[in-house]
C-alpha cells in the first residue's frame, strides 16, 4: 500500500502542473468534457504501460524528436482551435444528428494529444524507472495511471465550468493562444 500510495503522489504531483493537464483543460473548453476524458485516459493506460513494459529504456528516446512532434501536434490544435466556427442557432439540429462523430472526433482530439505529448514525459519516465526500481508492475501502473486519470479529471471538470461562464469565442481563442504557446515552448526546449 505504501508503494502505491508513494507512486500515486509522485504522479500526481509530477503531471498537475504538466502540458497534458492543461491540455485536457483546455481541450475540455471546446470539446465533449467526457470524450476528453476517455480519449485522455486511454492514452494514459497505454503510456502507463508502455512505461511499465519497458522500464527505464524509454529513456534512451530522444527528447528532441518527443518535444519537436509534441510540440507541432499542439500547434496544429491551436490553428484548428482558433479557425473552429461557432454553432449557429440554426445548426441545432445537425449538431445533434452529428452527436456521435463529434463525440469520437473528440475521444481521438484527446487521445492523440495527450499520448504524443506524454511520450517521454517526466511522468512517463518516472513511472518506468519505478517500475524498474520496484519490480512490481501491478502495483506501478495501476498507481501511475490513477494519478493521471485523477489530474485529466481535474482539467477535463475546470475546462468544462470554464466553457459554461466564459464567453465561448474568447475562451476558444485563449485555449487556441495557450496551445500555440506551448507548442512554441516545446520546438524552442527541442
Amino acid at each position: 500500500m505504501n508503494l502505491f500510495i508513494s507512486t500515486f503522489a509522485l504522479i500526481f504531483v509530477a503531471e498537475l502542473p504538466d502540458k497534458t493537464a492543461f491540455a485536457a483543460l483546455f481541450l475540455a473548453t471546446c470539446h465533449n468534457p467526457f470524450a476528453v476524458f476517455i480519449g485522455a485516459s486511454l492514452a494514459f493506460v497505454i503510456q502507463s504501460f508502455v512505461a511499465v513494459a519497458f522500464g527505464s529504456m524509454l529513456s534512451l528516446l530522444p527528447p528532441q524528436l518527443v518535444h519537436i512532434l509534441s510540440g507541432i501536434l499542439f500547434l496544429v490544435f491551436a490553428v484548428m482551435m482558433w479557425q473552429r466556427q461557432q454553432p449557429e442557432e440554426s445548426d441545432v439540429d445537425s449538431c445533434l444528428e452529428n452527436k456521435a462523430a463529434k463525440f469520437s472526433k473528440s475521444l481521438t482530439t484527446a487521445f492523440m494529444t495527450i499520448f504524443i505529448a506524454e511520450w517521454g514525459d517526466l511522468t512517463q519516465l518516472a513511472t518506468a524507472t519505478l517500475a524498474a526500481k520496484y519490480h512490481a508492475p501491478v502495483i506501478i501502473f495501476t498507481s501511475a495511471t490513477f494519478a493521471l486519470w485523477t489530474v485529466a479529471a481535474i482539467g477535463v471538470i475546470i475546462g468544462s465550468r470554464a466553457k459554461n461562464l466564459i464567453n465561448p469565442i474568447l475562451l476558444q481563442k485563449t485555449a487556441a493562444s495557450a496551445f500555440a504557446v506551448v507548442g512554441v515552448g516545446l520546438l524552442i526546449k527541442a
